[in-house]
């Protein structure tokens, strides 16, 4: 049993590429974790989408072991995410750290996320040490990233650590100050288990993984759990660490970060933040203060490209959902696109790499509709999500940004000024982000500016229901909720666009966008003309009067009777806004 003094719970936080999963390869390297010769870059993360990306999409935790002054430390890393579709991946870390590495990039400095999840550990009292990363590249600005950590977060030059994650300059010296500075493990290894459940995953053959925090008591293997919130009780079959792979041990004692193997079939009866406790001490044990999982905000239709794809759609999407709680899925039909599932995301990364793992993992490549974000409907009132949104960025753009922002019906709340750079604080439809926000925000920014975000709740908003129909049929997926004041532009547009997009037919297509029976834009697409006349060589003017009547008749028999074809290249097009 590990001595908690000798503990040490921590995490890397910074924004994305800032070098936390290279920072992470370092200490795995340092501590003998894994060797050199086996290691790759970003080596904690396994997923194959992560790698190819360059970035974490999933916290992974790792134990290691460090002597220093003759004793004996573990160490328990959690490497977190960087983009802010997954902050609730970070803050879920967060929980189960007494301490965190606030990394920097010193060619980038302090930015959106920075800013975020330094607030986030603040809010759970952890010892923060602040390190300056990639301090040996020629575009570094170390002198400047450590004079604004002084003047926004009053971090003095001693306590800044700075280091190359790439070459491991003064890496071992970071290692080293999170021992002697992040405090070990508090907790009563003599009371009931109180363990805090932080992530879990499902293995088929074992059913689901719980990853654990003990925060007070120990736990063997083989002993029965009970489940706070969702009152199941399951037997620990199994219990270990990371290593970073799953490591097998007796038992789990205070201040330890681990896994429980439960045999659950189901990964949703085991909820992400409850507290577990032996079986028989629930009632008289306190449950640790947890957090929500976080709600999909961003719903897709998710549709097989042909039908005989869409048991093996369902499964897919199925197997997916079993190791990403956070994904919602249920069914739907469209007319034009059969059947399919409309799925809940945490954002538009996290829909990319879900169709992403589909694709590579699966082998299938679904078509995913507009997405919608989660409104709500009240006595006939729309409601919708609001978030604050922090942007960063140097203040030269500042100009720019706030340009974006107010035509994004940004309402300005907060704007300062740190010498070369600056920090904007909006109210903003979330909506806002399914519309191009963040690229419109790097398109004036040069791509230097980032964002943070944090959802606030619902407001009233005035939207309306915008149809788009061909030939008086309405194109179910292309049906959108529009804000009142941009209904002619946006039915201008679409109609536009779709008009591009068709291809001529035999009869003529009729493009409209309409609110209820009130058409706001119209275009059509003439047909293929035939002529009826071209084998004519002579006769009266009654008799080509009479062929050409016959044709008019035909042309509107069609228009009435043909069916409505949408090739699936003009909807992809339409549906991704290409």
């Amino acid at each position: 049993m590990t001595d908690k003094n000798n503990i040490r719970n921590f995490a890397i936080i910074a924004h994305i590429d800032h070098g936390k999963s290279t920072l992470a390869d370092r200490f795995l390297e340092i501590t003998s974790t894994v060797s050199k010769d086996k290691i790759k870059e970003q080596f904690l993360d396994q997923n194959p989408i992560s790698r190819e990306r360059g970035i974490t999409i999933k916290l992974a935790p790792v134990r290691m072991k460090y002597s220093l002054n003759g004793r004996d430390y573990e160490l328990n890393l959690i490497d977190t995410p960087g983009h802010i579709d997954f902050s609730y991946e970070v803050s879920r870390t967060l929980a189960a750290c007494d301490g965190a590495i606030l990394l920097i990039d010193a060619t980038q400095g302090i930015q959106a996320q920075t800013v975020a999840h330094l607030k986030a550990a603040q809010k759970q009292n952890l010892f923060i040490i602040p390190a300056i990363n990639k301090i040996d590249l020629d575009t570094a600005k170390t002198e400047d990233v450590i004079r604004d950590l002084d003047e926004m977060f009053g971090f003095k030059r001693e306590e800044i650590y700075l280091v190359s994650a790439k070459t491991g300059k003064n890496v071992e010296e970071l290692l080293k100050g999170v021992i002697e500075k992040v405090p070990s493990p508090k907790g009563d290894l003599e009371k009931p288990l109180r363990a805090l459940v932080f992530d879990a995953q499902f293995d088929e053959h074992r059913g689901v993984i719980i990853f654990v925090r003990i925060f007070d008591g120990k736990l063997r293997k083989n002993e029965k759990i009970e489940f706070f919130q969702s009152n199941v009780k399951v037997d620990a079959s199994d219990v270990g660490y990371f290593s970073p792979f799953l490591i097998p041990k007796e038992d789990l004692s205070c201040g330890e970060i681990g896994y429980i193997v439960t045999g659950i079939k189901n990964i949703r009866e085991t909820r992400i933040g409850d507290t577990i406790t032996q079986e028989g001490f629930k009632e008289t044990t306190t449950p640790l203060a947890g957090y929500q999982m976080p709600k999909p905000m961003v719903f897709f239709g998710v549709y097989p490209k042909s039908s005989d794809e869409y048991v093996h759609l369902r499964e897919a999407l199925n197997k997916l959902s079993l190791n990403d709680a956070s994904l919602s899925v249920s069914s739907e039909y469209s007319a034009f696109l059969g059947s399919g599932f409309r799925v809940g995301f945490l954002g538009l990364l996290h829909a990319e790499i879900v169709k992403e793992r589909l694709k590579q993992e699966e082998g299938i490549d679904p078509l995913l509709t507009m997405p919608r974000v989660l409104y709500k409907e009240e006595n006939e009132q729309m409601f919708e999500p609001y978030m604050d949104l922090t942007i960063y960025t140097p203040s030269e753009y500042v100009g720019g940004v706030m340009n974006v922002a107010q035509n994004r019906k940004g309402n300005l709340k907060n704007l300062s000024y740190h010498k070369d750079s600056a920090i904007l604080e909006y109210e903003m439809p979330y909506s806002m982000f399914i519309r191009g926000l963040s690229s419109e925000i790097k398109t004036v920014s040069s791509g230097f500016a980032s964002l943070d975000y944090e959802l606030i709740g619902y407001k009233a908003a005035n939207l309306v229901k915008m149809d788009i129909l061909v030939n008086g049929n309405p194109i179910d997926v292309l049906s959108e909720l529009v804000y009142s004041d941009e209904l002619n532009y946006v039915a201008r547009e679409k109609t536009e666009k779709l008009k591009e997009l068709l291809d001529r037919q035999q009869f003529r297509q009729i493009i409209q966008a309409a609110v209820d029976s009130h058409i706001l834009a119209r275009t059509e697409i003439p047909p293929y003309r035939k002529d009826v006349l071209a084998k004519m060589s002579g006769g009266d003017r009654t008799r080509k009067d009479k062929l050409l009547e016959a044709q008019k008749k035909g042309k509107s028999k069609m228009i009435n009777i043909a069916k409505i074809d949408i090739s699936q290249k003009a909807l992809l097009s339409m549906l991704e806004g290409k």
